[in-house]
C-alpha cells in the first residue's frame, strides 16, 4: 500500500482528488489550506474566528464514496434572497456550527468525513486563524488572500507575520508518504500558503517521499501572468529554500482555440514549457476537459496520469 499526500487548495485540488481517489492500493491524505477570507469562507472566519473551511469541505465532497444528497447538502449556497445567509455555502456552516460546538476544528472534519464516507484523511495544514500576505514587486505589502487575487500588482513572495504551528497529523503525513503531490491549484494563493508553515515546509525538505508538482494549464492574472512552467518550480523552491521536486506533471492536451479566447479576455494564457534542460523529470499527459469552453482538470484523465507517474518513478 502506497501512502500518497496532495498538497493544496481551491478547485484544482479537488479536482485531482476526484482522480486519485479511484486508485486501488494507495492510502490518500490531503492537506488543505486555510487561510481563504473571501465569500462566504471569509465572513464565517472572521465572524467565528476559524480557521477557512471552504477549500475544506470541497476537498470532502471530492473524497466522497459517492456523489448524493449529502454532497449535495454540502454544496448548496443560498441564493442573494436568502437575508443574512444570503451567498453562504450549506457545507460551510456545518463545518462552523461543528467546529463550535466541539471546540476541535479537525474534529468537524473527521466527523463529517465520517458522514461522506471519505476516502482518504483530510488534514488543514493549520488549525490556527492566519491571515495571508505577499510582498509585491514594487516593495508595498497586501494582507488578505482575497487582496492578493485581486490587487493589480504582481506577487513576489508571500508570508505569515507570525509563527504558524502546522497541524501535527498533516506534517507526519508527509514524513510518511511514498509520493507527495503538490498542487493543482493557484500557486501564490492555494498551494504556497500551506509550504511557507516551518514544519511543512521543514518535512518537505526531509522527506524522505518523492515530490511531485501538478502544475496549472493556465497562468492566473495578478499571480502568476506571463509564467512558464519552469517559473512555477522557481517559486516554490524559493519559498522553501531548497530543491525539493523530483517530477512535474504538465497537461499536453490541444486546447480548442474557442477555449483560449475566452481565457485571453481574462488575461490568462497556456502555461508552456521554456527550456530544455532541467533538473527534474518533466511529464507530459492528457489531463483536461473543455465543457462549455472552460477548462478543468478531468477525474479519469488525472488518475490514469499519476498510475503512470508511480510505474515510471517506481
Amino acid at each position: 500500500m502506497k501512502k500518497v499526500v496532495c498538497i493544496g487548495g481551491g478547485t484544482g485540488q479537488s479536482a485531482l482528488l476526484r482522480g486519485l481517489k479511484q486508485i486501488d492500493g494507495i492510502e490518500l491524505s490531503a492537506i488543505v489550506a486555510v487561510a481563504d477570507d473571501g465569500g462566504s469562507t471569509g465572513r464565517l472566519r472572521d465572524q467565528l474566528h476559524l480557521p477557512a473551511m471552504g477549500d475544506i469541505r470541497s476537498v470532502m465532497v471530492a473524497l466522497a464514496e459517492r456523489e448524493d444528497l449529502m454532497t449535495s447538502i454540502m454544496n448548496y449556497r443560498f441564493d442573494k434572497n436568502s437575508g443574512e445567509l444570503s451567498g453562504h455555502n450549506l457545507g460551510n456552516i456545518i463545518i462552523s456550527a461543528l467546529a463550535k460546538g466541539s471546540g476541535d476544528f479537525q474534529q468537524a472534519i473527521t466527523d463529517l468525513s465520517s458522514s461522506l464516507k471519505v476516502r482518504g484523511k483530510i488534514y488543514p495544514s493549520t488549525t490556527e486563524y492566519v491571515s495571508l500576505k505577499g510582498h509585491m514587486k514594487d516593495g508595498s505589502i497586501v494582507t488578505g488572500e482575497s487582496e492578493l487575487r485581486e490587487c493589480d500588482n504582481i506577487i513576489n513572495d508571500v508570508f505569515y507575520d507570525q509563527e504558524v504551528a502546522a497541524y501535527p497529523a498533516a506534517v507526519q503525513a508527509i514524513y510518511d508518504a511514498d509520493y507527495i503531490i503538490v498542487g493543482i491549484g493557484s500557486l501564490f494563493t492555494s498551494i504556497l500558503p500551506n509550504l511557507i508553515i516551518t514544519d511543512i515546509k521543514k518535512a518537505l525538505c526531509e522527506c524522505k517521499g518523492k515530490v511531485i508538482y501538478y502544475c496549472n494549464c493556465m497562468s492566473e492574472h495578478g499571480e502568476t501572468d506571463g509564467f512558464a512552467v519552469e517559473d512555477h518550480v522557481e517559486a516554490l523552491e524559493r519559498h522553501l529554500q531548497k530543491r525539493v521536486i523530483d517530477a512535474v506533471v504538465i497537461a499536453d492536451d490541444e486546447i480548442p482555440q474557442a477555449c483560449l479566447q475566452a481565457y485571453d479576455k481574462e488575461h490568462a494564457a497556456p502555461v508552456l514549457v521554456r527550456d530544455q534542460q532541467h533538473d527534474y523529470q518533466i511529464y507530459r499527459h492528457s489531463l483536461l476537459n473543455f465543457h462549455n469552453n472552460i477548462i478543468r482538470h478531468d477525474a479519469d484523465k488525472t488518475r490514469r496520469s499519476f498510475e503512470e507517474v508511480m510505474r515510471k518513478m517506481g
